[in-house]
């Protein structure tokens, strides 16, 4: 456990749940330098694919934990006292430095959304690469209820997932979500049964496993990198990366494997 976070190693896979269900899996200081340490921990020795979800059944994870005795409060108090800016910019650098760094690990992330997801923790669960959710969770990107807006990245990325049109209605309107809906606009990728939405991520995460390693980071490179960016200039970088890839050898293993009718072993 590193800071009310776990993490547990599995077929190549690795868990990780944000564990203070007492607090909804909020996240206070001590869970920021946590999710910190995980990534290095991770980054250090890669798994072939991530599950992140929260502890308990009650909530993925509700984002800031706004209590008082959580020391980012006392930083926030003194941003609204003094009206820094630079002062304010450096507490939301603070918060997106430990979800950009976790978030960029250049393995398949999946949120298991078992539970509410709000604030941040929605915005969490959308810059992940793929999303299940429990069919009796809710989502909702409620910051603007506390005069505030999406500051972990998810608004970007929320509107590059389900476009301005479907971003605007879920963020200006801090509406809930239900798991139908999240399916249908595209927020979520799958759907589990109650209580499943772990198991069936991990199952996700173990087919992803199943396939060439360097195969699956450089097209995951390609997918991250390329939304924004000219149509000459992502195909430019599929071409590119994908001759890196051919010259691994990778593929090597693959091709024989085929060849010889029978399952690759990566």
């Amino acid at each position: 456990m590193i800071g009310n976070i776990q993490v547990e190693r599995k077929n190549k896979i690795a868990l990780v749940t944000l564990n203070r269900p007492g607090k909804k899996n909020a996240f206070d200081e001590s869970m920021f330098r946590g999710l910190e340490s995980v990534t290095e921990e991770l980054r250090q020795n890669l798994p072939r694919a991530i599950v992140i979800t929260g502890a308990g059944d009650a909530a993925f994870c509700t984002g800031f934990d706004v209590n008082p005795e959580n020391p980012l409060v006392t930083q926030f108090l003194e941003v609204l006292d003094s009206k820094d800016l630079a002062l304010a910019g450096r507490l939301v650098s603070r918060i997106r430095n430990a979800v950009d760094n976790f978030v960029s690990l250049p393995v398949p992330i999946i949120a298991a959304i078992n539970g509410l997801a709000y604030g941040g923790g929605m915005e969490l669960a959308t810059r992940c690469d793929l999303r299940v959710m429990d069919k009796a969770a809710f989502l909702c990107f409620s910051e603007v209820r506390l005069g505030l807006m999406p500051d972990w990245g998810g608004g970007v990325y929320l509107t590059r997932l389900v476009g301005t049109g479907a971003a605007s209605d879920l963020i200006l309107t801090a509406r809930r979500v239900g798991a139908g809906e999240a399916l249908k606009i595209g927020l979520v990728n799958r759907v589990s049964e109650q209580g499943q939405s772990v198991s069936e991520a991990t199952d996700l995460a173990e087919q992803i496993a199943q396939n060439g390693p360097r195969a699956v980071r450089h097209a995951l490179a390609v997918i991250r990198q390329t939304p924004g960016l000219p149509l000459e200039k992502a195909l430019e970088l599929e071409a590119e990366t994908a001759a890196r890839l051919i010259v691994s050898g990778e593929c090597l293993q693959g091709v024989t494997a085929f060849m010889e009718k029978r399952a690759p072993e990566f």
